[in-house]
């Protein structure tokens, strides 16, 4: 909580002190509009990639693209050459973790307002790169191990590779990607009035594989025309095990094992085309997207001191998603108007095969689940038409407007397709009083996303709680307000505030299914409202020479009505607070670097109709690394995390238990967990080819 405080109320200093603190920015700006960076401003830093350098710039946080409805409006706060990169598959984050450091002219962060691409709002970082002159590559490695639990991870190894021929540039990589997770630790199982029912010791450990292969082509010309396609593949394995030995109160020994394997593969191609086209220049956008997701999970409680026959339960789910979309947008500039039109059409789909298993005499047989396999489709339009202009020489506006149609159908049952038509836009206004200062507000009518898993039903084995399909789930929708100031302090640094406010409609929680099931669903109404400051802070005016400070903090309060009890809580696991805090230390006149971090995360508990749990994993820990520069030319960082052994659980999970609806049930037990974790150590090996 202290890291939380500390960053909101050292912006909130800041903002008020700022006419104190400003100076002339180090690197001076081309116009009052921008920030430019070029290499020089993160030599310190070594970068291998163009990302490298990204990741450095003061008080900017990167922002992902929303990949969650279609690609609509521009989202992801990166741009690369003026250009949004609209793809699923990592977008301009992902192309800069492939593109060399050499390869950057400079970093622009500009105010969204003054672009005129519309979705962007606050502060937008363009990377301006040099056109290929000379094949270049990247790769690095990066191992690490757990102390308890767990296996090392030896592959995390990528490489990438870039060059251009003519009017084309191409850049191919590959990678081998793991990650771990393992805890374990007492659980203790009480009942309503304190009493002891159960002690468990349990063991919970995970693995992630995947193999990455992407090729990136682009196309210059002919003419102004531009082209680019992306090819990418990767086939995943994700194995998890948790396992656990009993004690009951009466002095019987059970022990039981949870298992799932989860192999799949995604599959993407997207590719764009921009030319002049009339007045103006049309682009055109196409994706396709499909995944194989199959899912077993199995599980087998053991009455180890009775000898009775063991209970067991598997759950085999094999689901294919797929995702087409096909976008035009016309862009044109008149006077100082810069307008553009967007139409999009999107197909969502989900095919489900579930199938139920009960242990009996040692095998698997299988019994009836209807409600586990279907087919749900989503074929949806948007038009969207927007106006960029600036109202002053300090002051732009932005407004988009347009409407969505969609037709939601589970295709497999014998309902209509439901219909909707929802409007949706939004305003931005981007103000620059001065050098130093950068406002924003942008309202929002926006339209999220659901997952079509919740259609259908989807056993928790782990939790005995199964989660009923339903049918009758939409999207939710919002009314969104932001308001961002970012204030330059010059050689002290950078700070950036963000305030929010969300009016959500039709927001998914856990809801009654029927007339005593649970499942995903609509709640009539919620309200969210936060804040988030981030900032970056040069220690050399204090005589502490190569050293930053980089703060980000934030909070949310969220409000909905429970469906069973009536009274308003908080949006069920909703991320509510965090902080995170790192001081770096460039040794002058030396290629080594030293660092400390602390991290804390806070989440509202889960809501479910039958028990409220909440689960936080190691919610306030630390770490430290070292880094030198140049070995060999290679850039080699040692680090370790949660050094002090935060622990997953202790007076974080707690889980309340009822024996039914828990608005007219009483409490069955009381779970809670200490579990331990442990230290983390990673390596890191960077270098360039």
């Amino acid at each position: 909580m202290s890291i939380v405080r500390l960053s909101l109320l050292a912006s909130a200093a800041i903002m008020i002190a700022a006419p104190g603190l400003a100076q002339t920015p180090a690197t001076p700006a081309s116009g009052a509009a921008k920030r430019v960076y070029t290499p020089a401003d993160f030599a310190r830093f070594a970068p291998k990639t163009a990302y490298d350098m990204l990741a450095q710039v003061p008080s900017f946080s990167i922002r992902s693209a929303d990949t969650e409805r279609g690609l609509g409006q521009a989202s992801e706060n990166v741009l690369i050459n003026g250009q949004r990169i609209a793809d699923k598959s990592g977008g301009a984050i992902d192309q800069l973790k492939r593109t060399s450091a050499a390869s950057v002219d400079r970093i622009e962060i500009v105010e969204a307002g003054t672009l005129g691409i519309p979705g962007l709002a606050g502060q937008v970082a363009n990377v301006i790169l040099k056109t290929q002159a000379k094949g270049s590559g990247q790769f690095s490695w990066n191992p690490g191990f757990r102390s308890h639990f767990t296996k090392p991870q030896y592959d995390n190894l990528s490489v990438s590779y870039s060059d251009r021929s003519g009017p084309l540039d191409y850049t191919v990589s590959a990678a081998a990607l793991s990650g771990r997770g393992g805890l374990g630790g007492p659980v203790t199982i009480t009942n309503a009035s304190g009493n002891l029912i159960e002690t468990r010791d349990e063991v919970y450990h995970s693995e992630y594989h995947e193999f990455v292969f992407k090729t990136k082509l682009g196309l210059d010309g002919p003419g102004s025309s531009l082209g680019n396609l992306s090819l990418s593949y990767n086939p995943y394995w994700s194995p998890q095990f948790l396992g656990d030995t009993r004690l009951l109160a009466t002095g019987e020994r059970r022990s039981r094992v949870n298992r799932q394997t989860r192999p799949g593969f995604n599959a993407d191609i997207s590719g764009d085309y921009e030319f002049a086209f009339g007045p103006g220049r049309l682009k055109t956008i196409g994706l396709y997207h499909h995944e194989h997701a199959p899912n077993t999970t199995t599980q087998i409680l053991t009455f180890d001191s009775t000898g009775a026959a063991p209970l067991g339960t598997r759950f085999f789910r094999d689901a294919r998603y797929d995702e087409a979309i096909a976008r035009g947008e016309y862009s044109w500039k008149s006077g100082p108007n810069n307008w553009q039109f967007s139409l999009e059409r999107a197909f969502n789909s989900l095919d489900q095969r579930g199938s139920l298993f009960d242990l009996r005499q040692g095998e698997f047989v299988e019994v009836p689940f209807p409600q586990g396999t279907g087919k749900v489709t989503e074929v949806r339009y948007e038009a969207i038409a927007s106006l960029s202009r600036p109202l002053t020489s300090n002051l732009d506006l932005q407004v988009a407007a347009g409407a969505e149609t969609s037709k939601l159908d589970r295709v497999d049952d014998d309902q209509p397709a439901r219909k909707f038509f929802r409007p949706k836009g939004s305003v931005t206004l981007a103000w620059r009083p001065s050098k130093t200062w950068d406002i924003s507000l942008k309202l929002r009518r926006r339209v999220g996303q659901i997952d079509f898993l919740d259609f259908l039903a989807q056993p928790q084995l782990s939790q005995d709680r199964e989660n009923a399909g339903n049918p009758e789930l939409v999207p939710p929708q919002s009314w969104e307000a932001e308001v961002e100031f970012a204030h330059d302090l010059g050689r002290w640094g950078k700070t950036r505030l963000n305030l929010h406010y969300y009016k959500v409609t039709d927001i998914v929680d856990v809801i009654p299914i029927g007339t005593d099931q649970q499942g995903i669903g609509n709640l009539p109404s919620a309200d969210k409202a936060g804040a988030e400051s981030t900032s970056t802070f040069q220690l050399e005016p204090l005589g502490f020479k190569g050293a930053k400070l980089d703060l980000n903090a934030g909070f949310e309060w969220t409000r909905v009505k429970d469906p069973l009890t009536g009274k308003y809580r908080p949006i069920s696991g909703n991320y509510d607070r965090w902080g995170n805090a790192e001081l770096r230390h460039d040794v002058p006149g030396t290629p080594y670097a030293w660092g400390l971090n602390a991290q804390y995360n806070h989440y509202a508990k889960n809501y479910f109709l039958t028990e409220i749990i909440r689960t936080l994993d190691i919610p306030l820990a630390y770490g430290a690394f070292v880094e030198h520069k140049n070995v060999m030319g290679l850039t080699v960082r040692a680090s370790v995390f949660n050094m002090f052994g935060g622990r997953h659980g202790l007076h974080t999970v707690r889980r309340v238990v009822y024996s039914g609806f828990r608005d007219r049930a009483p409490i069955a037990f009381y779970e809670k967990h200490d579990d331990l974790v442990g230290p983390l150590f990673d390596f890191s090996i960077k270098g360039t080819f």
